[in-house]
């Protein structure tokens, strides 16, 4: 293989998230990995190259599985070890990639390692595997620094010592469940390589690596308040391409590299093109792209991307922004409109104002979206996705249009940053919905027993696959379309040009033989003479209406 040719530099990855996608064992209303098997031919059928399987790693799913308590494991919620080699053998057998996600920042606090950290006294060696510090105030009892969870409340959780007095305290950036490892430890950092090692040993194919910016924490934790504009991650908002934000001393921090960079030797070590994809919120994209210079990760998640709103001045920038970015060190650029974090771009894309990552749409929206416009948006917003070089992910569902559920009954919702805003954030339970498969089945095909760990709203069987398939109109032969355009075009490798000529609220381009116009305006646009190869709406001959995408052969 060519450098430069590798599977990953224009590959279609199709995240699953396990616990929503399908029930293959069992009765317990949550999905598996014999799911997973079961439903792979759809998704060879949809047109991927790669599945990325998020956590089903044993865990007390205080997180859904980002939560870990043994990363060399399966939780007996998704089935064995002998099932996941099932499913990585029938995978490959399919032609399909596969990449595991992993959760190096912290671990849940039931892992054996935070257990014997917490029966240990201060200053041992298992104290040090994770961040505790000394309280402020005279009895310690103020937290070590004034850092907040990515999940609302305190960053830091004081412990009550094997003696049974109040004692240090430990760090969280996320749930209280989820303390933070230590990575200046040696020890941490070969526990990993062990990691890597046992499933790289299976015959995966990579990683996807979650909070990869988180790792390395800044010398002496100081103090840092986030930007009053800032997101749940704590990086600010309305910047220009060019701007760089403040660095929390919590994220990104510089000497985050070289884990990454050893993780890359590891890799290395293994026939075949892994690949460590990093899920680092970082701004801006020159900054990003360090993450994947040629010795670090392969890919990183374009966010800037994914947060950009439907207009055609500020997508036609990101794009620019991105390939150059990503494109000086060598990178594919990577695109995204939806993950199991961020509100549904068939919803996110209908609404105004900010939807930052985890927060959710509610409980104070205003109104209910609309799915029709929300929809129609998304289509013409992901056909725009896919006739861009480089890499792009899309969200289990997001083939079936499915929208944001935002009524879901409160009893019902999972999210840690739910009861931890107290309830002033929904967080991402509604992009979590397990997924409709036939209209007429229990739980729409989710599971023979008609059980769903989130209820399922009683519109969900319109866009069941089974309901879509054959449907020209539909959003899944909408995908099927212009996944299998994409990969007869070879987009994924071909090269961006703009074309002029078009009204500033329309993006115009072409990439290899094909041509690409997205109306995000809201007057018509005229469509130039060709061959109509694709439309985000049906009916499309001469003029592009509103929030339509088509690709053109002239």
């Amino acid at each position: 293989m060519a450098v430069g040719s590798e599977w990953w530099r224009s590959a279609v990855i199709y995240q699953i998230y396990p616990r929503s996608f399908s029930e293959g064992a069992g009765a317990t209303g949550v999905g598996d990995l014999a799911g997973i098997t079961a439903r792979l031919p759809a998704l060879v059928e949809l047109g991927v190259d790669a599945v990325w399987v998020s956590p089903f790693y044993p865990s007390p799913q205080k997180d859904a599985g980002y939560d870990v308590a043994d990363y060399c494991a399966v939780d007996p919620l998704f089935g064995t070890l002998a099932d996941f080699d099932a499913l990585l053998k029938e995978a490959h057998g399919l032609g399909l990639k596969f990449i595991v996600d992993l959760v190096p920042n912290h671990t849940s606090d039931q892992h054996a390692w935070f257990q014997a950290a917490l029966a240990s006294p201060k200053g041992s060696d298992d104290r040090d595997h994770y961040i505790f510090r000394e309280g402020l105030g005279k009895a310690g009892e103020l937290p070590p620094n004034n850092w907040e969870s990515v999940f609302g409340g305190p960053a830091w959780t004081r412990v009550i010592e094997p003696d049974g007095a109040p004692g240090q305290w430990y760090l969280h950036l996320f749930d209280t469940s989820q303390p933070d490892l230590n990575w200046h430890s040696a020890w941490v950092h070969e526990q990993f390589r062990e990691i890597l090692r046992f499933w790289l040993g299976r015959g995966v194919d990579g990683f996807r690596v979650d909070v990869a910016h988180g790792l390395m924490k800044a010398p002496g934790l100081p103090d840092y308040t986030p930007p009053v504009n800032a997101n749940s991650m704590g990086l600010q908002q309305e910047l220009s391409s060019d701007d760089e934000p403040p660095t929390p001393p919590y994220w990104a921090q510089d000497t985050v590299h070289a884990i990454y960079r050893d993780w890359h030797r590891v890799l290395e070590q293994y026939p075949g093109e892994q690949v460590l994809v990093a899920e680092a919120w970082v701004e801006p994209l020159s900054k990003l792209a360090r993450w994947v210079r040629p010795d670090e990760m392969q890919q990183a998640f374009n966010f800037a991307y994914l947060e950009n709103p439907w207009d055609a001045t500020a997508v036609r920038e990101i794009i620019d922004g991105s390939l150059a970015a990503f494109g000086a060190v060598g990178a594919p650029s990577t695109w995204v409109l939806s993950n199991h974090d961020v509100v549904r771009h068939a919803t996110r894309l209908s609404l105004v104002g900010d939807h930052p990552q985890g927060v959710g749409v509610g409980p104070a929206s205003t109104g209910v979206p609309d799915r029709a416009f929300g929809l129609r948006r998304a289509r013409a917003a992901t056909a725009v996705m896919l006739a861009l070089p480089g890499s792009a992910y899309l969200y289990q569902g997001e083939e079936l249009g499915l929208p944001e559920v935002i009524d879901l009954p409160d009893t019902a919702r999972q999210d840690p940053t739910w009861a931890r805003t107290h309830h002033e954030r929904y967080g991402r339970d509604g992009c979590r919905v397990p997924l409709p498969w036939e209209a007429h089945a229990p739980a729409y095909g989710f599971s023979d027993s008609g059980q769903s760990w989130l209820p399922q709203p009683p519109y969900w069987g319109g866009y069941a696959r089974d309901a879509q398939a054959g449907d020209e109109g539909s959003t899944l032969e909408l995908y099927r379309a212009a996944l299998r355009l994409r990969a007869s075009e070879t987009l994924g490798t071909g090269i961006v040009t703009w074309l002029e000529g078009y009204p500033s609220t329309a993006l115009a381009f072409s990439n290899a033989n094909v041509t690409v116009i997205a109306n995000a305006g809201r007057e018509h646009v005229m469509l130039p003479k060709g061959e109509l190869l694709l439309s985000s709406q049906p009916g499309t001959v001469d003029v592009l209406e509103p929030d339509t995408t088509v690709w053109l052969r002239i």
